[in-house]
């Protein structure tokens, strides 16, 4: 059963109010005269339904925005692939003292080759880039040899193994910009006694690492 009450609101325009049974929601039927407007605050209710409305264009608007930005930052950025970092030091200490330094190249390099992966580090003497690091080249005895690779944290690993080297990082428009290298004589004195349990590497080992089309000079 239901029952019903007026409210007048204004003269003329009685509300009424309907309850339901439980469970059910109220229903306020408004009855005016055919000549009668409804008043101002009485239209809060279309405007808010328009405002719903809204609020729901509104919403799937910006979920369309960040769907574009989460798609757009999943590119990584172009001058990122062309970033290249490096340690240096002199040649005689990269290449004819360090012993473990070759080791962890020809190890690295038996790796990517068990995996079919492309090679990401090369040996550049006397490269064409130390001329942007003043700093560094004056704490360089000549010639200098450096450790280039695409590879950020395997550079800064091997900075950590090697200690004895300067580390810092450029950018270039191609590989061969990166690698590009001055002429340079490599010359290293005979140790007359070699203490080792190994043999020590030969001379011209780290051709393998050159950039293509690089030879190393042996005197």
């Amino acid at each position: 059963m239901s029952t019903s009450a007026s409210l007048s609101v204004t003269a003329g325009m009685p509300i009424s109010t309907q309850h339901g049974s439980a469970g059910r929601g109220r229903a306020i039927v408004l009855s005016l005269p055919s000549n009668h407007t409804l008043p101002q605050g009485l239209g809060l209710v279309s405007a808010h339904s328009n405002l719903k409305g809204r609020r729901g264009s509104f919403k799937t608007a910006v979920a369309s925005v960040d769907s574009n930005q989460i798609s757009s930052s999943s590119v990584p950025p172009e001058k990122e692939a062309n970033k290249y970092y490096f340690v240096v030091a002199n040649a005689k200490f990269m290449l004819d003292e360090e012993e473990h330094f070759q080791e962890l190249l020809f190890e690295r390099l038996r790796n990517y080759g068990e995996r079919s992966k492309e090679q990401d580090f090369w040996l550049v003497i006397e490269p064409k880039f130390l001329d942007k690091f003043p700093n560094i080249t004056k704490r360089l005895r000549r010639p200098a040899v450096a450790l280039v690779s695409t590879n950020g944290p395997w550079i800064t690993f091997m900075k950590l193994r090697l200690d004895r080297v300067l580390s810092d990082s450029y950018e270039a428009g191609s590989l061969e910009e990166a690698l590009a290298s001055n002429p340079a004589t490599l010359e290293f004195e005979k140790q007359e006694k070699w203490v080792a349990p190994y043999p020590k590497y030969e001379f011209g080992w780290w051709e393998a690492f050159l950039p293509t089309g690089s030879k190393g000079s042996k005197v």
